[in-house]
């Protein structure tokens, strides 16, 4: 996961611990919205997924503006929410393959706006 968020950071400008932060509420987000298996097979290949999900804060009521209102109040712009998301999806592509984070994406209404 260090790798992922330092990459995240560097190509975002996010302070790595806000983007690690980010990254956990998103798979969070992910886990709870998505279907199961696949969202489990993308966790399972990223190191330290588990625990960030465990740890990340409880995301509120209403989808995808839930999520965006949590990493807000995480202390991140819409901009980088936007940059963090991205960049989190293209490297979870390359960890899980193209195929099951697409599906993932495509299943959570409003997510395809964000990625």
């Amino acid at each position: 996961m260090d790798e992922l968020i330092a990459q995240i950071a560097q190509k975002t400008g996010v302070d790595p611990t806000l983007a690690r932060q980010a990254v956990g509420i998103i798979m969070k987000f992910l886990h709870e919205n998505g279907p199961q298996e696949k969202v489990q097979s993308l966790i399972d290949a990223i190191p330290d997924a588990p625990e960030a999900v465990a740890n990340a804060p409880e995301i509120g009521f209403g989808g995808v503006m839930g999520v965006f209102n949590t990493l807000t109040s995480a202390g991140l712009g819409m901009s980088d929410i936007q940059g963090v998301t991205q960049e989190f999806i293209a490297l979870a592509k390359s960890k899980a393959g193209a195929d099951t984070v697409d599906e993932i994406v495509g299943s959570i209404p409003g997510l395809n706006q964000f990625v």
